[in-house]
């Protein structure tokens, strides 16, 4: 099927150049370990190499390119950890029974080393002569050191290699199920891993992006740091990703040009730092950076002093795609209250979202709060039967179908039950807690796992508001669109979302030029409409920024004033745009 007239345009591979220090990399291990032998100094009495890594980084690829450095002493950061056993007893309260949600934990990287070992390889090393390396995760924690160089991969890459059967750290459970191997990285691994690389970023000598296996790539560590200031001050764009799905559609085969023998893909992030990455170039290498660090280390020039001041070094809003046309309905969900999600789970906020519509075929439809005759009980009991029982559960008796066609906006605060019905093409804007969706009924389907899709009925009761009824819904959550403002050159629109979330989104039917300002708060857009845009700066603060269909991008806080317009005179581009009300 054609989904689009003109041809697919869609960047993959967003880049972004680091100006300045073009000579600032490495690319292979041989130019590597050159690069680390022409640093260490062994005029002096002792040198310390730390390789600090982040969980998942493949030790066996790595270990024995630097031993090409015959070291006097190797320490192995494997070693320094507590046992398997005592890990998991002091995970056990996090991690949960359950196979999805675990409990946020806030301790440090330190929490899980073994002290008594910790001090006598220190020893060791004060008595060691000559060359000595300490690799491995929280390397930078043992002791102090000459020269750092932290090994990152991206967040999706290290979900890939569980996929593929790689454990967590220092666990013996590669054919574990691959919901639980996630969940130990989400609410454990990589909180402690994110704080303790946070304290390392102005230390880094060399960064080493060793997302593609016998393939690494270096930059140095100034190249990084002024890579991510750099890119704090302009437009641009993270590196998306696509999933596949049991409901997925073909929209983003044809759009994004993806490959077209898929089955199907149902997933995109195309704006979720703490899941995507972003591209740092220099004349010499291209290195995959997670695009948290950016958050972690340049947050108010990112996001805005009052948004940091709120929400801490997290980015709070999330553009991903939901692709249905050709597919299936998603999973009937809802998610969780403020309060509930903290008390439960430890987080701080919750997951208020909307579906903006992309795109849809005929007969589409949005399943959006519950009918205006339902009764509470019987609803759950019939869900509880679905679940328990393997029977049908016949939502369209229970919740609202709505039609859905291109340029609808649904607004969903967390606690109502929703899904987006097949046909659709959803931009989904929300609030960032990542994975708190309680589904409540999968219409009977496996996982591409063959296992049950996990469902979770007994957190969803008691979160789902049952005054948002078939009036409320229609007045509230449909369509709130009116105008803002209109000039001869663009007219914009209040689109959502509800009261009560704290996002709000603006819509701009562009056809020639619109003057924007951050307000000193990150703005994420998408261009809806139109086959090209350009962001520009009044005052050549930055490079022209170009953006084609369907592609998201983030204009930092401390941008402040820029310009958006279509590159072709003769069509209307449409942007929405999402940011933290005051």
């Amino acid at each position: 099927m054609k989904y689009r007239e003109t041809k697919a345009n869609y960047d993959k591979y967003p880049r972004i150049a680091i100006s300045g220090y073009e000579e600032h990399g490495w690319k292979g291990y041989t130019s590597i370990i050159d690069a680390f032998h022409h640093e260490i100094n062994l005029e002096k009495d002792r040198f310390i190499l730390v390789v600090d890594t982040y969980p998942g980084v493949n030790d066996e690829e790595i270990i024995p390119e630097l031993m090409r450095l015959k070291p006097e002493f190797f320490i192995n950061m494997m070693d320094c950890f507590q046992s398997e056993e005592i890990i998991n007893e002091r995970m056990k309260y996090y991690l949960t029974e359950d196979r999805v949600f675990g409990k946020m934990y806030f301790g440090s990287i330190t929490d899980f080393m073994d002290p008594e070992i910790c001090n006598q390889q220190k020893k060791k090393i004060s008595e060691t002569k000559g060359l000595t390396i300490i690799y491995g995760f929280g390397a930078a924690a043992l002791t102090e050191y000459d020269c750092l160089v932290y090994c990152d991969m991206a967040r999706w890459e290290i979900q890939m290699r569980f996929r593929k059967g790689m454990g967590n750290y220092k666990a013996d459970n590669g054919d574990e199920d691959i919901l639980k191997k996630y969940k130990r990285g989400f609410f454990v691994e990589w909180r402690i891993a994110d704080k303790h690389k946070r304290n390392l970023f102005d230390r880094i000598d060399y960064y080493l992006d060793t997302n593609r296996p016998q393939e690494p790539k270096m930059i140095s560590g100034e190249a990084f740091r002024e890579g991510l200031l750099q890119t704090a001050h302009k437009p641009f764009r993270t590196v998306p990703y696509f999933d596949p799905g049991v409901w997925g559609g073909q929209w983003m085969k044809e759009v994004c040009n993806l490959e077209p023998t898929a089955k199907n893909f149902a997933w995109s992030f195309d704006g979720v730092p703490e899941e995507n990455s972003l591209y740092l170039q220099t004349n010499l290498v291209t290195v995959e950076v997670p695009a948290m660090n950016l958050v972690l280390y340049q947050p108010k020039k990112l996001l805005g002093e009052k948004v940091y001041t709120r929400f801490g070094a997290e980015f709070p809003i999330r553009f991903d795609f939901l692709d249905t046309m050709g597919g299936q309905n998603l999973s009937l969900q809802v998610h969780p209250l403020t309060d509930y999600i903290h008390n439960e789970f430890g987080m701080q906020y919750t997951q208020d979202e909307s579906y903006y519509i992309l795109d849809a075929q005929p007969e589409a439809n949005v399943y959006l709060g519950i009918k205006d005759e339902v009764k509470p009980e019987q609803m759950l009991k019939d869900l509880k039967a679905a679940q328990e029982e393997a029977t049908e559960f016949r939502a369209e008796e229970y919740v609202n179908q709505i039609p859905a066609k291109k340029h609808d906006h649904f607004l969903i605060p967390a606690g109502t039950v929703h899904c987006s019905g097949s046909g659709c093409m959803v931009l989904e804007i929300s609030a960032t807690p990542y994975i708190f969706t309680f589904k409540l009924w999968d219409w009977g389907r496996l996982g591409l796992d063959g296992r049950p899709r996990p469902i979770h009925i007994e957190h969803g009761e008691k979160v789902i508001q049952w005054d948002r009824r078939t009036s409320w819904v229609k007045e509230n959550l449909v369509n709130q669109i009116y105008t803002v403002e209109e000039t001869k050159d663009y007219r914009e629109e209040h689109t959502g979302l509800h009261e009560l979330e704290f996002i709000e989104t603006r819509r701009y039917w562009i056809n020639g030029s619109c003057s924007m300002d951050t307000q000193n708060t990150v703005n994420m857009l998408n261009l809806i409409e139109g086959s090209e845009a350009v962001v520009e700066s009044p005052v050549n603060a930055f490079e022209p920024f170009t953006v084609h269909y369907a592609e998201t991008f983030i204009i930092p806080a401390s941008v402040g004033s820029y310009i958006i317009r279509g590159t072709k005179p003769e069509e209307t581009i449409g942007v929405i745009k999402a940011y933290v009300r005051g």
